[in-house]
């Protein structure tokens, strides 16, 4: 969560209200600052800031580069185009608590702390289960989700969910692309779903420079116990023999246990990503609009009611730098 923001009510701080509004500043933001640290937000998406309504992501298409033309030869026309464009639009999200007056009169220490506490945990948390919900969401091949009676698309920019079988070309100059398979995790499935990122290629067909180093899965114990047997010595983890594991030492592993909740039950996904290529051709980006605005004031029941509100949105463009495994249905990279 980016800076948080406390204003106040008039008269606040010349009441008996005024004395627990920095006690319970101070617990909020030191709560908050403990769970950005841990945050795998940062890990996913670019985080942006923002300073409109919504965001307008796009790009261009390579250029298919010199010819040879012989002596004297005339210069070939080059070309480009605008690849697809996606558009994000910022979300509001808005929550309150309140402290009772009898909390206040009785100087209930262990409520006053246990308020504020729960409510900006509650904020981390939405945000960071938002960010993991849509790559959970797009493992499971839905288009979109629905939550808080709000819809919002796990689709990239060509129109298609981040995890599909074909994704099409903008400029009709390369065929489909797949970035979902269905062969569980092992050594042998990663390397192969890292030579098959490494091949991705743009609309016009020319390879790009993309090289996943990150692998992303559920808190799964047997995943999670396959993962670090595969990347985590540096022998050949799959027989006896003193080969080499050209595996090890280049994966960072992430693993988050709200990915459980947006898997489904059929599927043990494995997510390959390229944190390099996502942050130079934009794959997943975050924009926070406004930071969790905090509003006191005294309700009309004589409780102490804070209210919290911010704006952001988050979702996907360049689909290459994620692929998955793991996914019933999915065509196999090893046969």
């Amino acid at each position: 969560m980016s800076n948080i923001v406390f204003t106040e009510s008039s008269g606040l701080q010349d009441s008996v209200y005024g004395k627990i509004l920095d006690p319970l500043r101070m617990v909020i933001e030191t709560k908050a600052e403990a769970f950005q640290q841990q945050s795998l937000l940062p890990l996913l998406f670019n985080m942006e800031k923002s300073a409109h309504y919504g965001e307008s992501i796009t790009g261009m298409t390579s250029m298919q580069g010199p010819k040879p033309v012989g002596e004297a030869g005339d210069y070939p026309y080059d070309g480009f185009q605008e690849g697809y464009k996606s558009v994000l639009v910022h979300e509001t999200w808005k929550d309150k608590f309140e402290i009772s007056k009898e909390m206040l009169d009785d100087n209930n220490i262990l409520q006053l702390k246990n308020r504020p506490t729960a409510f900006v945990n509650a904020w981390n948390r939405t945000r960071e289960m938002f960010g993991i919900r849509l790559f959970g969401e797009a493992t499971q091949g839905n288009g979109s989700f629905t939550t808080g009676g709000k819809t919002f698309s796990t689709k990239g920019a060509d129109g298609q969910c981040l995890f599909y079988a074909s994704h099409p070309s903008k400029t009709g100059n390369y065929g489909t692309q797949s970035n979902v398979f269905s062969d569980p995790f092992s050594a042998d499935a990663l390397a192969a779903l890292e030579s098959k990122m490494q091949d991705f290629r743009d609309d016009n067909g020319v390879v790009l420079d993309v090289s996943p180093t990150t692998i992303m899965i559920p808190n799964d114990y047997a995943l999670k116990k396959a993962v670090f047997a595969a990347i985590g010595a540096d022998k050949d983890p799959e027989t006896a023999n003193n080969g080499f594991n050209f595996l090890f030492g280049r994966w960072n592993v992430i693993i988050s246990q709200y990915l459980n909740q947006f898997i489904g039950s059929t599927n043990t996904p494995w997510i390959l990503l390229d944190r390099n290529y996502n942050e130079t051709c934009i794959g997943s980006v975050w924009y926070d609009r406004e930071p969790l605005t905090i509003s006191a004031k005294v309700a009309d029941n004589d409780n102490l009611q804070h209210k919290g509100r911010a704006r952001w949105s988050a979702g996907f463009h360049d689909w290459r730098f994620a692929a998955v495994g793991g996914i019933s249905g999915a065509s196999a990279l090893i046969s």
